[in-house]
This record gives C-alpha cells, structure tokens and sequence, in this order.
C-alpha cells in the first residue's frame, strides 16, 4: 500500500512540477524578451527587471530538477539518468522523452554560460543565449506529447496561453524592431555590406553613388550608436537614483 502511494504521489509530482516548470520558463522567455527590448518593465528600474529574470530563472531550474528527479524515481515507467540528459535514448516514450533531453541540455548550457558570464565574451555570452529561443518550443513539444495531462480541461487552456504569451512576446519584438529602424536604412544596411555594391541610401529612400553615400551611412550608425549610449547612461543614472542607498531604512 505504501509502495502504490509512494509510486502515486512521485507520478503526480512529476506531472505537477512539469506544468509549473513550463509556466516558469514561459515568463522567463517573456521577461528576457523584454529586457533585451527595453532594459525594463513598467514601474520598474532596470536592475529590478533584471533581479526578477534572474529570480525566475532559478525558481524555472528548481522546477525543472524536481520534475526530472521525481520522474527517474517513479516506479511506474523505467527512466534512467542518462535518458534524462542524452536524447533519444529511453525505451519509453523515445522520442518526447529525448525532446526533453534536448531541452534539459540547451538550459544547462544557458545556465552555465550565465554562471561564467564574467569569463566568457559577451559575443560567445549572447550567441549561447539565443538557444532560449529553441530550449522553449522543443520544452513545450515535450510537454505536450509525453502525457496527455495537457491535451484536455484547464491544462490545456494553459498551454494555450503559454504559447499566446510567447508568439505575442516575439511578433511585439520583431515588430518593434522593425518600427525602430526604418525600411529605408534597412536596406542601405544590407547594400553597404553588399560585395559590389556602389549605391547608398539616405533615410528617405534617395540613392547617394559612391563613398559619399558610404560616409553618410556610417554617419547615421555612428549617431544612432551614440543616441543609444546617451540612453543607457541616463538609464543607469535613474536606477541608480532609484537604488536604495548603503545605510538607509
């Protein structure tokens, strides 16, 4: 009796912070899509958007590590701990379970180039960080096809709205960016790395030939550059007004 409740209570475990791990690796992508949008959310400095990240991403990995351990210890289906980490090697379940796997080796890579953040390049830093945009759908797949918890009810409304959450998270970003750097400039970009390319474009769509259109494109670069600096430093000159100070109530 105690063997069946125990077995139970590990399956319900699994199931259950299985669901809340997606949830929270759902707001963890929204939140860095966010801050790497506008460095903050409404009525907050951007030191606590960047706690909160941070918070929720260790609360995500928590979640994540108790889903994988209850599921190894359950009884009633065989999980070995290499199937958790090594993809496509489980004899049950295979394919989602390996889906799983992938998802679980794309966060500890993510996890880990955090942890080394201050070693690492910030190129190599940010080439690694984009794996967030694959580690969640490949999760989400996961969710959705290793149990039928989310196929049905109230569950599955949820994992609608997980993935809402996220395709609206990305069309607002992609739009955004879109939005902030005119079709015009876009394509003067796209012609000043063109091999072969003469002609250069001005922000209204005139064509300028040769290297004066070049000087008036790095020009515009250079003054965007120095207008999105100018920002940051009045951003983190508000925080810092913000911050609470050493030795105050």
């Amino acid at each position: 009796m105690n063997g069946i409740f125990s077995g139970t209570a590990l399956w319900f475990a699994s199931r259950a912070t299985g669901v809340v791990a997606l949830v929270l690796l759902t707001v963890v992508l929204v939140l860095g899509i966010a801050v790497n949008r506008h460095g903050r959310l409404p009525g907050l400095p951007r030191f606590a958007v960047t706690s909160l990240h941070r918070a929720v991403s260790l609360l995500a990995v928590a979640f994540v590590a108790v889903h994988i351990i209850s599921a190894i210890a359950d009884p009633y289906v065989s999980i070995g701990i290499a199937a958790s980490v090594i993809p496509f090697v489980s004899h049950y379940q295979p394919f989602w379970l390996g889906l799983g796997a992938v998802s679980i080796d794309l966060m500890l890579a993510l996890t880990v180039t955090s942890l080394l953040r201050a070693r690492i390049s910030r190129r190599t830093w940010r080439a690694v960080h984009w794996l967030a945009y694959v580690s969640w759908p490949v999760a989400f797949a996961h969710s959705i096809g290793s149990g039928p918890d989310l196929w049905r009810g109230g569950l599955l409304d949820l994992a609608i709205a997980c993935a809402a959450a996220v395709a609206g998270a990305v069309a607002w970003r992609v739009i955004g960016t879109g939005r902030e750097t005119p079709l015009a400039h876009r394509a003067a970009q796209v012609l000043a790395t063109w091999p072969g390319g003469d002609a250069r474009y001005r922000r209204d769509g005139k064509a300028i030939p040769g290297d004066r259109g070049a000087r008036q494109l790095r020009g515009d670069q250079l003054r965007a550059d120095q207008s999105r600096r100018d920002q940051s430093r009045r951003d983190q000159s508000r925080d810092s007004d913000l911050r609470p100070k050493a030795g105050t109530r």
